[in-house]
Formats: structure tokens, C-alpha cells, sequence
């Protein structure tokens, strides 16, 4: 079906008035009660003894009913383009985030010891993907964990663009956007990633991937608590921390016995042999703090999705009883 003229221009209204409304809060304010993961690489070992690591097969079957489900009718190019994400068919894949797949674990080898790093999102203090969110459903919580709204999620990948780690990945043929898709040129489906088990951690229960490590190399807890023992492991180990400055601050810190900067050029000197490309342990600059349009952006990116929302449901009702 075609835009035409007044359909774009309906739109376009819509979106510029509600742009000057007040923004919605996409984030909350952190506390020292806050939730925080703490992942100590001296103790993985990626669970060599096992076909898998038992924090991915944890979090796959623990989750997987939040997995997309994409009817093969439905995955459908996004418009104008020639191409759409779809993982449903390589749901095995558990070496790289994928919308079914929300934790993996890297290996390399920095001064002779076998490094094994658990990847997943690092819930960030200050996050870019929330903040940046042109639809307004991704949120930072007080207690720590970021998460994606799937039920409003329009699979725009902007936050997949602005996070340092690539975390969020894209599923095409579910959510919203399969219902407006003709209306609306931007998005692609729902983006996914790690929530912390954030409804898990609300009934004093642990995430999944930390229950399920053998190893006892995850654990989470009040974020005083665990930053004080980070910093206590890090001297103990006479080693390095990774997360508590990165991006602006992250709700994970790594503690390993070798230093970050020479196991990221390790991770990268992987890539350059043709291995999957790894996730970075670099030190990222948050672009909220870098960026100034990035900052302004920010301040209106929500909105502009709740205009969205909005005129679309009205036309959609519109044509439902005509």
C-alpha cells in the first residue's frame, strides 16, 4: 500500500505537536541499593566439561517463552529495503547475541591463561539506548536493570546503534511494526536483550544465567556490596576491573587477573583471523556525554514514538471500521 500525500502530512502533524509535550522518563535514578552483577573471569572457565556453558543454557530455557515467535507470513523486507532480520532459523547460535540468545561467553588467551568472559548487557548507569529510544520503550530501572518493552517495541535499532557492546538485536515478523509497518517507514520488528531477570530479581529470586553457573563466577547483589568486593578482588588478584567507569558507568563490573586492555587486543587480534567478531572490552565514551545533539536528541526521543503510536492506532481504527 502507498503513502499518500495526506497520509504523510496526518502524520507528520501528529508527531510535531506531541513533540512539545513533556518527555516521558525513560530511566530512573540508581541508588547504592541498587541491583549489580559482579563477574569474577578468575573463576570461569566456560564450563570446558560441558557441551555448553551453563550460564547461556540457563538463560535460553529459562527464558525462552520470551523469545519472538515470528509467523513465516509476516517476515516481510522493511520497506524500502531489500532485506529484513530474521534469527528464527538459527536459534542454535550461542556464540553472539541474538534475539534468542541474550548471554555467550568469549575465550582467548592473554599471557598464557585461558581467559573465558561471560557477555551480556552490562545495564548501564547512564543509558544511550534508553535515552535514544525514538519510541520511548526502553527503560532504565532503579533497581538496576535496563530492559526493552517488546509489547511497544518497534524494532528501530537505534539503540543497538549507540551502545558501545551491540547488545540489542533485531527480530523481524513480531510486534508492533507487523501491524504498521505500510505506515510506517522505520523499525523492523522487536529488538532483545538481557533483562537481568529483572521479575526474577523482583521476587528475590536470581537471574537465570547466575543460578545456573557452576563455577560461582556470577553473582548479584546490592551494588555497595558488590563494588566494595570487586574492589577487594581486584587487589587481592592484583588485577583489573572493567564496568564501573565505562559508558558512564555500568550495573556490571568485570574483576579478572589480567589486565582489560591486553584482553581486548586479544579479542581483537581474533576477529583479524577471520573468527566471529567479538564483543569489545574497550573504554567507551557515552555519547549522551560526548555528543551534544545526541544530549538534545534525548530530551524529545520518546515522545516522538508516542506520537507514532498514537496516530497510527487511530488510523488503524479508523480503517478497521470503515
Amino acid at each position: 500500500m502507498k503513502i499518500n500525500r495526506r497520509k504523510f502530512l496526518t502524520g507528520t502533524a501528529a508527531v510535531t505537536a506531541l513533540t512539545f509535550l513533556p518527555r516521558a522518563e525513560a530511566t530512573a535514578s540508581i541508588s547504592q541499593d541498587s541491583y549489580a552483577t559482579l563477574i569474577d573471569l578468575k573463576k570461569c572457565d566456560g564450563c570446558v566439561q560441558y557441551d555448553e556453558p551453563k550460564c547461556v543454557a540457563s538463560c535460553r530455557s529459562g527464558r525462552s517463552a520470551d523469545f519472538p515467535n515470528p509467523p513465516p507470513e509476516e517476515l516481510r523486507d522493511y520497506w524500502p529495503q531489500k532485506k529484513h532480520e530474521d534469527w528464527s532459523d538459527k536459534k542454535q547460535l550461542n556464540d553472539r547475541f541474538t534475539p534468542y540468545n541474550w548471554i555467550f561467553v568469549q575465550k582467548v588467551q592473554v599471557d598464557g591463561m585461558d581467559i573465558s568472559i561471560p557477555r551480556r548487557c552490562m545495564h548501564c548507569d547512564n543509558p544511550p539506548c534508553a535515552k535514544l529510544c525514538p519510541f520511548g520503550v526502553k527503560h532504565k530501572t532503579a533497581e538496576g536493570p535496563v530492559y526493552i518493552d517488546k509489547n511497544l517495541c518497534f524494532g528501530g535499532a537505534k539503540c543497538r546503534s549507540v551502545c558501545p557492546w551491540k547488545v540489542p538485536q533485531r527480530q523481524a515478523g513480531v510486534g508492533l511494526y507487523t501491524l504498521w509497518q505500510k505506515y510506517l517507514p522505520v523499525g523492523g520488528g522487536v529488538m532483545y536483550k538481557c533483562d537481568l531477570c529483572r521479575d526474577r530479581l523482583a521476587a528475590d529470586q536470581q537471574p537465570f544465567c547466575i543460578g545456573g553457573c557452576p563455577q560461582n563466577a556470577m553473582e548479584v547483589g546490592k551494588r555497595s556490596e558488590i563494588f566494595a568486593k570487586a574492589t577487594s578482588l581486584k587487589k587481592q588478584y592484583q588485577g583489573d576491573l572493567y564496568g564501573l567507569s565505562e559508558n558512564g558507568g555500568t550495573s556490571t563490573v568485570y574483576v579478572s587477573p589480567v589486565p582489560f586492555s591486553k584482553i581486548n587486543k586479544a579479542l581483537l587480534s581474533q576477529a583479524k583471523t577471520g573468527a566471529q567478531r567479538p564483543v569489545p572490552m574497550h573504554q567507551p565514551e557515552n555519547v549522551l556525554a560526548s555528543q551534544k545533539p545526541w544530549a538534545k536528541l534525548s530530551l524529545v526521543a520518546p515522545i516522538i514514538g508516542v506520537a507514532a503510536a498514537l496516530g497510527l492506532a487511530g488510523k488503524n481504527n479508523r480503517e478497521k471500521q470503515s
